[in-house]
C-alpha cells in the first residue's frame, strides 16, 4: 500500500478555535481508495508551516500528500508559495483540472492558486479548504495519483 498524507492548512484549526472537517475528508477518500493514511497534520496558514509540513511528510516516506487550504487569494493564503518552493516539477494539468472541475460547480474556484507536482519521490496537490471542494477533488488525484507514483518509480507509460 503506498503511503499518503494530509496537511490541513488554516490558522483557526492549528490553534484550537475550529475543528478541522476537511483534512478527514481526504484521509477517508486515500483510504478508500487503498492508500495508508493517518490523521491530517494541521499547520497554520503561512507559506514557511507549509513547506515544512509537505518536506516533514516526504520525509516519513509519504509518496501522495494532499494540502487542503491557503489556496485563495487571502492575505494569509499562502499554501501555493509554500509548496513552491518544495516542489522538483510543477504537473499543472491536475490544477487545471480541479480548476475546471471546480469552476463547473462554482465560479469561485477559478481564484485556488493550487499547485500540483512532485517533490522527493511523492506527488503534491493543493486543495481549498472547504470540505465540499475537497470532496469534489479528492476522485481528481486519486484517478492519477497510482500512476504518477509507478512514473516517479521508473515506471513505463
Amino acid at each position: 500500500m503506498i503511503p499518503a498524507a494530509v496537511i490541513t492548512v488554516s490558522d483557526r484549526s492549528a490553534a484550537g478555535a475550529r475543528e478541522d472537517t476537511s483534512g478527514p475528508v481526504a484521509v477517508a477518500a486515500l483510504v478508500e481508495a487503498g492508500f495508508t493514511c493517518a490523521e491530517a497534520t494541521v499547520v497554520p496558514d503561512g507559506a514557511e508551516p507549509v513547506a515544512a509540513a509537505l518536506r516533514d511528510a516526504i520525509t516519513q516516506g509519504a509518496r501522495v500528500i494532499v494540502t487542503n487550504g491557503g489556496t485563495g487569494i487571502g492575505p494569509r493564503d499562502r499554501t501555493p508559495e509554500g509548496t513552491a518552493v518544495v516542489l522538483e516539477r510543477e504537473v499543472p494539468g491536475i490544477a487545471e483540472e480541479l480548476r475546471r472541475q471546480g469552476a463547473a460547480i462554482k465560479p469561485a474556484a477559478m481564484l485556488s492558486r493550487g499547485l500540483a507536482g512532485v517533490a522527493g519521490g511523492a506527488l503534491i496537490v493543493n486543495l481549498p479548504g472547504s470540505p465540499k471542494a475537497v470532496a469534489e477533488g479528492m476522485p481528481v488525484i486519486v484517478s492519477v495519483a497510482g500512476h504518477v507514483i509507478a512514473q516517479l518509480d521508473g515506471g513505463d507509460h
